[in-house]
């Protein structure tokens, strides 16, 4: 967990001693505070009001059920002197405060809890590109009957609801073992401290965090996912309606794309995504079940058919290189053996939410659903199939920008053969603000099934040929889901589940550049 520089946050987290912090002025400038608060307004009832020092100015500060606001106590303004005008009321959200501890000096010589000088603050602030950073505000009295008050309400404010045995009955059916994936780190801990120090996780003490990249986030869902089935008792195998995760899922980006971090978060930023958990801004998000011949293959969010899974079997066989050197060289190699596959797509459409409000406003209702399935065959160079918008460094605006986290839908997108320079065209237009869809031998569709199946199994290249008996075999063919290899059979289902898993993050519509 990513430590503040200062040492009153490292002292309130691991309960060391207590040194003082930088005057609050400098270290929250109102410039900073993302709020649709605005300073004046209504913040629901007053709970407290008193004098404290903030940023060496003494000022009136009122705590009421929404907000914390303050502005500096003027004198009594000398005739002509404009300057007072100038002095402006500040506020922060009581949402964005995660902790607080009674702020102390301590002298070497000096035993017991040391001089009191006031209450700090752990806040939460956004800054500019989605970023967040955690920070501290002083509030400065040297009453001890004062502060305590204050410290009490604020405690009362943050406090956590707990109750007895949750933990055991979440884990004592768990077996950690089903956990071990090896290549990535899975911190799975009882959030004792997220319930002391961080109050506002009030979902659940429990929480599971993964620090890796995309193969390691799903995983992790993945297993989270077969732990609910397996306490639902339910056929993973025939699932029509999977139970949703006990378990909020918290991501920690540390992988070469960060498809799904990125999507939750707007940016693959650690800082950002642990303060998300700290502050519990959970999303629920919709997840696929991917099946082959009625046996569940993985849940997931993402899927790549065609050159996104051939690309990625190529980068798997070259692990020796860096994760960008071996991202390269795939890509150029399955471009340079770029051939369509022969398929078949059924897949059932739906209106997503969001756009069934966008045609209503503009006074064309159309039906939220079908039940007709729809079919499109031919050769085709790439198939997408995606719930999330999978936002990442190469493709800012998502690779599917008209998709949401929980909008329960999924976006397929089906690139029809063409020459290669075409298609390097529309790869390029990712990383742009173009349209990467406005090509004729591009499609798009908005669905809740899709059903893939090969009609005429290409001939393997020896030189792909990564050893493995399941990628010869004649009968199955490569799948990139969420950045993992996953050999199937001739035909795949994908179904979407809305709201099957919740994840720690920010909110989507926001984040999205227009």
């Amino acid at each position: 967990m990513p430590r503040g520089r200062r040492g009153g946050r490292v002292s309130a987290l691991e309960g060391g001693p207590e040194e003082e912090a930088p005057p609050a002025a400098a270290a929250v400038p109102s410039a900073l505070w993302a709020s649709g608060l605005q300073p004046g307004a209504a913040a629901g009832q007053t709970l407290l009001r008193g004098i404290f020092e903030i940023g060496r100015s003494s000022c009136d500060v009122v705590l009421s059920e929404l907000a914390l606001r303050w502005w500096p106590i003027q004198p009594e303004r000398p005739a002509g002197d404009s300057k007072y005008d100038q002095c402006k009321e500040e506020f922060i959200e009581v949402k964005d405060i995660f902790s607080v501890k009674l702020k102390r000096r301590y002298s070497a010589k000096q035993q017991g809890n040391g001089t009191l000088l006031g209450i700090t603050l752990f806040i939460c602030l956004k800054k500019e590109q989605n970023k967040l950073k955690d920070s501290t505000l002083d509030l400065i009295n040297l009453s001890e009957d004062h502060c305590d008050v204050w410290f009490k309400q604020f405690k009362k404010i943050l406090a956590v609801t707990e109750y007895e045995g949750h933990a055991l009955a979440l884990l004592k059916d768990c077996e950690l073992q089903e956990f071990d994936g090896g290549h990535w780190k899975l911190l799975f801990a009882i959030h004792c401290w997220s319930v002391k120090s961080f109050p506002l996780m009030q979902t659940l003490e429990m929480s599971v965090v993964c620090v890796g990249g995309d193969g390691s986030a799903s995983e992790v869902a993945h297993a989270l996912l077969l732990r609910a089935q397996k306490n639902a008792g339910k056929e993973t195998d025939s699932l029509l309606t999977p139970a949703r995760a006990q378990l909020p899922l918290g991501l920690i980006p540390a992988g070469s794309t960060n498809v799904l971090a990125h999507s939750l978060h707007g940016i693959p930023h650690v800082v950002t995504a642990t303060l998300h958990i700290i502050m519990g801004h959970i999303q629920p998000v919709d997840v696929c079940t991917f099946s082959t011949t009625g046996k569940l293959l993985r849940f997931g969010f993402s899927a790549m058919f065609g050159f996104g899974g051939r690309t990625l079997a190529l980068a798997e066989k070259n692990r020796w290189m860096s994760p960008n050197q071996r991202r390269d060289f795939a890509v150029m190699k399955a471009l340079a053996k770029l051939k369509p596959e022969d398929c078949e797509i059924s897949f059932l459409p739906c209106i997503s939410s969001h756009d069934l409000q966008e045609w209503k406003a503009e006074g064309s209702p159309k039906s939220d659903s079908s039940d007709q399935w729809q079919t499109i065959q031919g050769q085709f160079l790439n198939v997408s199939i995606m719930a999330i918008p999978c936002l990442c460094s190469v493709a800012p605006r998502g690779l599917a920008p008209t998709t949401r986290l929980n909008n329960g839908s999924m976006a397929l997108i089906v690139v029809r053969n063409t020459s290669r320079p075409e298609f390097i065209k529309h790869l390029k237009r990712y990383a742009s603000v173009k349209n990467q869809f406005n090509f004729p031998f591009v499609e798009t569709y908005t669905v809740g099934e899709v059903r893939v199946r090969q009609r005429n199994k290409s001939g393997c290249d020896p030189e792909e040929d990564d050893g493995r008996q399941a990628a010869a075999s004649e009968h199955s063919f490569p799948w990139n889901i969420d950045g993992d290899l996953v050999e199937a059979e001739s035909e795949v289902l994908v179904k979407l589940h809305p709201r099957l898993i919740s994840l720690y993050g920010g909110s989507m519509e926001e984040m999205i550049p227009k």
